[in-house]
């Protein structure tokens, strides 16, 4: 059964949470592949309106968009630009559409490495072993897009707009000019407006508490 966008949202906010709370208990990203990968394929049907395919790995893609796309999703959780991702050289051909996304678990926040028609990145891949390889380092050359999603909550303070994005992350824009990574600035807001950056254990928020301290102090004010 085709999952409706609110309960791609719910899936998607507590995958993120289960992913975040591993971290925390010392898992490293490379044993969570699985969560990581499903983290990601949620994420690609909801910025597209569409639904995870209906088999698992179902002729080499995983989302179908709703105009009708099929899009291989893969989803990393590795920093930097080392590392790469592998495509079938045998189902490629039946892919429309590439997204790759990074969970940046410094941040707990999904960064878009990659969105762009098979077509347009064709030049990019290599090939062994019946495989197309896709360096990771190749893709500085496609503009990184901000966030598809829509802005549950928004406020300003001097030059600074913070806002929350319907996944959970957090945007921190100073006049007009997206900033990553995200946590800097939000902890040089928090500083500004005497804001608490820890919690209740003595630990400092993550980007997403802090940011939701940010905008609750900013809200009320």
């Amino acid at each position: 059964m085709a999952l409706t966008q609110m309960q791609l949202i719910q899936s998607l906010g507590e995958s993120m949470a289960w992913f975040e709370r591993e971290l925390n208990w010392g898992v490293p990203p490379t044993e969570l592949r699985h969560l990581c990968g499903r983290i990601g394929e949620l994420y690609t049907a909801l910025i597209t309106n569409g639904q995870m395919a209906t088999q698992v790995n179902q002729h080499g893609y995983d989302v179908v968009s709703s105009e009708g796309e099929r899009i291989s999703v893969k989803t990393t959780a590795m920093m930097g630009s080392s590392g790469h991702v592998s495509f079938n050289a045998n189902s490629l051909s039946l892919v429309d559409r590439i997204v790759v996304l990074r969970v940046n678990t410094e941040e707990m926040q999904i960064e878009t490495l990659l969105n762009a028609p098979v077509a347009e990145v064709a030049e990019l891949f290599s090939e062994a072993n019946g495989k197309y390889i896709l360096s990771f380092s190749k893709l500085v050359k496609f503009h990184r897009p901000k966030s598809e999603l829509k802005c549950l909550r928004q406020v300003s303070f001097e030059d600074y707009t913070v806002r929350e994005i319907e996944n959970g992350s957090i945007e921190v824009e100073r006049s007009g000019e997206l900033l990553s990574p995200t946590a800097p600035a939000l902890r040089t807001l928090a500083k500004k407006l005497g804001i608490q950056m820890l919690n209740g254990n003595g630990n400092p928020y993550n980007t997403r508490q802090l940011g939701d301290q940010v905008i609750k102090f900013l809200s009320a004010a």
